[in-house]
């Protein structure tokens, strides 16, 4: 199959100002090359426009989406629907990501994310586990009763984990030593998270094999005077990268603009840490137990806890753009390229460059979600444009 999608502005994951009329050509999902204008095409070509074109985003953090909380039914339908909920949003590749629940209920998550992956479901990338070995002195809205630290039976199924694709965010501080070493030898990629660790901590943590934080500000030891704390360490420290909520509400647009000038498009991601009302027809759901409500974009237990967020992959970008000053090539950047090279997926995602695979997003002129194609097939957003464009 080829396909030639011709964008007015192009935004490779490289160029920090658009490349401008480019034709991008895929065949067999991947990228075989960029022309400039129209090139001559094959009569069974498929052709589509659009306005702006980026590398395919990736949300390495999203609970749910279109009515569909992934804690709530950790199996492969719930895993399509809310795939397909984060596609509408502008993400071609997701994490679902499992928060905090009793016991061992995590196993069945990876094992639902590992089947999503096999069956080939568009979007689902591998799989978040967040929690449940966080700081029961961070636990923001995660069920502080469930809260514990990763045992030896723990590490044995972690370790043996099937998904490809695989990122843990825990409480380096709550867990013995070497078990971020063991983890990070196994595959996994390691985030700080729900923490209370010093600059000490995170600095072992660093020299273990700790890759990143995880909603950077958020449920987090912050930074003071005489302790650096988690935030401290990402701000400072070159080898970690950074997840960060872009909705206004989780953190204030000063802060969003000091992550972009300190920490920089290289190692600052966009996450949106969604929930089922992304994309979905209700305004609340339950959250272990507690009742979760929408309002004025924000979403909170009764007693005013954020608990997730009510954002896509588009807006996250927006809101660098318009709120912290960002470039939006930077902007782009960090929804894609910069979750891919966090993701050790660099040579495959990120970038519109020949060989890559063509996981793309089409953007109109205000950042509205025109279209995605993952693995160069183009989803149901896109599909009745593609017709109408032969």
């Amino acid at each position: 199959m080829l396909t030639a999608i011709r964008a007015e502005q192009l935004f490779d994951g490289l160029v920090d100002r658009p490349l401008i009329h480019q034709t991008v050509i895929v065949i067999d999902g991947r990228i075989d090359g960029t022309v400039t204008g129209d090139p001559a095409l094959p009569d069974h070509a498929v052709h589509v426009d659009t306005p702006l074109l980026a590398p395919g985003f990736i949300d390495m953090q999203i609970n749910g989406a279109a009515d569909q909380l992934f804690n709530d039914a950790p199996n492969v339908d719930a895993l399509a629907t809310i795939a397909a909920g984060a596609i509408r949003g502008g993400a071609a590749h997701i994490l679902p990501t499992f928060i905090t629940a009793d016991g061992q209920a995590y196993r069945r998550a990876l094992d639902a994310t590992h089947r999503a992956c096999e069956q080939r479901i568009p979007g689902i990338l591998g799989v978040h586990l967040e929690g449940p070995f966080l700081s029961p002195q961070r636990p923001g809205i995660h069920d502080r009763t469930s809260i514990r630290p990763l045992d030896q039976d723990d590490l044995a199924y972690l370790i043996n984990c099937e998904n490809r694709v695989r990122l843990i965010t825990l409480a380096p501080e709550e867990q013995a030593p070497g078990v971020i070493t063991d983890l990070a030898e196994a595959g996994w990629v390691v985030f700080a998270g729900h923490s209370e660790a010093t600059w000490l901590d995170m600095t072992r943590a660093v020299k273990e094999g700790l890759h990143g934080v995880t909603h950077l500000f958020n449920a987090m030891s912050q930074l003071t005077p005489r302790e650096p704390g988690v935030v401290g360490s990402a701000l400072a420290d070159q080898r970690l990268f950074a997840g960060i909520i872009a909705d206004g509400h989780h953190v204030h647009p000063t802060n969003l603009k000091l992550a972009v000038s300190i920490i920089g498009p290289d190692r600052l991601c966009l996450v949106t840490d969604a929930m089922p009302t992304l994309g979905g027809s209700e305004d609340g759901f339950r959250l272990a137990g507690k009742d979760i409500v929408l309002r004025r974009g924000r979403l909170t237990d009764m007693d005013g806890t954020l608990a997730g967020a009510h954002l896509s992959m588009a807006d996250a970008v927006d809101t660098m753009v318009r709120s912290a000053g960002a470039s939006l090539a930077d902007a782009l950047r960090m929804a894609s390229t910069t979750p891919a090279r966090a993701l050790g997926l660099n040579h495959e995602l990120g970038l519109i460059k020949p060989g890559q695979r063509a996981s793309l997003t089409l953007l109109d002129n205000r950042l509205g979600v025109q279209g995605v194609m993952i693995d160069g097939s183009l989803q149901e957003i896109m599909k009745s444009r593609a017709a109408s464009a032969r």
